[in-house]
């Protein structure tokens, strides 16, 4: 099947049915294995036990900006492209990503604790990732201010595309300002920092996510057609009625 077959709703459909429950099999296949390689592994020299949030902290970041990323190209494909599918990949994105976001502050207070002696500060890394939670709430509000898909669409899109300054800026907050959150350590130039011992159960777990994240976005853009088709049905049998 073509990537541009996609772009027909009835194709993307049958596409996301047969897709979903392997991701979703995939995903508890790798986050069981990265958790038990997490659980296993030694504690960190430095900050023991407490290292171990790291496996679902970090991948958590990850895939808040990813969703963020994939919500930015679907904005430009609404706006630009006129992608049929574009606004619905935004439309299921975004709950996902402010989930994540959740996900990876929540658990960043939680480390930050033993780590730092308190749950938050002021740091630049914590704040932009706050922004960014702030931004998806923003944007699921949007979604449900505006009735009309379309019009919400374009906003939504706007909306988007102006928040993705805040990407680059949680990714390199670390470089450009001291802060109190480590820099990069696994995505650097020199190569990763952290010892094979850690790093692999963290990118097996990564990969864990990232799989989940495909499987929740598939099947929420499917139910996003399911019910704008739903929704077409009704509009159409209240013409009809009126007509009578």
């Amino acid at each position: 099947m073509a990537l541009l077959d996609l772009a027909n709703p009835h194709r993307f459909l049958a596409f996301a049915r047969a897709l979903v429950p392997a991701l979703a099999l995939i995903a508890a296949v790798l986050l069981v294995l990265g958790l038990v390689l997490g659980f296993r592994a030694p504690p960190d020299y430095q900050q023991g036990e407490t290292v171990r949030i790291m496996f679902i902290h970090v991948p958590a970041a990850w895939i808040a900006l990813g969703a963020y990323t994939l919500m930015a190209i679907s904005a430009l494909g609404t706006l630009v492209w006129r992608h049929p599918l574009a606004d619905v990949s935004a439309k299921a994105a975004a709950p996902i990503g402010a989930a994540f976001s959740l996900i990876c502050l929540l658990t960043g207070a939680l480390w930050g604790r033993p780590t730092w002696g308190t749950y938050w500060v002021w740091d630049a890394r914590l704040t932009s990732v706050l922004v960014l939670f702030l931004v998806y709430l923003g944007i699921l509000a949007l979604w449900r201010a505006i009735e009309d898909p379309g019009q919400a669409a374009r906003a939504v899109a706007i909306l988007t595309l102006v928040g993705f300054v805040n990407v680059p800026i949680v990714k390199f907050s670390v470089d450009w300002w001291n802060t109190l959150h480590q820099p990069a350590s696994v995505f650097r130039i020199g190569g990763p920092t952290i010892h094979p011992v850690l790093l692999t159960p963290l990118l097996v777990t990564a990969a864990g996510f990232a799989a989940l994240f495909l499987a929740l976005h598939l099947g929420a853009m499917r139910n996003e057609i399911l019910r704008r088709r739903v929704r077409a049905l009704r509009m159409l049998a209240a013409a009809g009625a009126e007509a009578r």
